[in-house]
């Protein structure tokens, strides 16, 4: 729950929403989404289906930081988007980048990613 606490914040700090502003678009309480940032509580697939929306997120991202989804299902692709995502959740996660470090990073990871797609 710590892990996807955290990758909630993240994305919440790099979408340079407060507390208050994800609680009215997720329609979740400020309080409890607090919870969620520090493992207190995991949340409900309804919520965290709500916390992707807000974070411009897709479900699958958020389910498998979650832990709900398995990754992969041995036909290449699959494995291929998760790294994908692997890299871009690292990229996100890292506290050492400020927020305009990782949408730069992520921006020249993408296009690197998409050329040689």
């Amino acid at each position: 729950m710590d892990a996807l606490g955290e990758f909630i914040r993240a994305q919440r700090q790099l979408a340079k929403l407060s507390l208050r502003e994800m609680a009215s678009l997720t329609s979740v309480s400020n309080a409890y989404l607090s919870q969620i940032e520090r493992g207190l509580h995991q949340p409900s697939l309804k919520v965290l289906r709500s916390i992707a929306d807000a974070l411009n997120l897709s479900t699958e991202q958020m389910l498998a930081q979650a832990g709900w989804m398995m990754r992969g299902n041995g036909n290449g692709r699959d494995t291929e988007a998760a790294a994908e995502g692997d890299t871009e959740a690292a990229i996100r996660r890292d506290p050492r980048l400020s927020p305009e470090q990782r949408e730069a990073l992520l921006g020249v990871y993408r296009s690197f990613v998409a050329d040689s797609a």
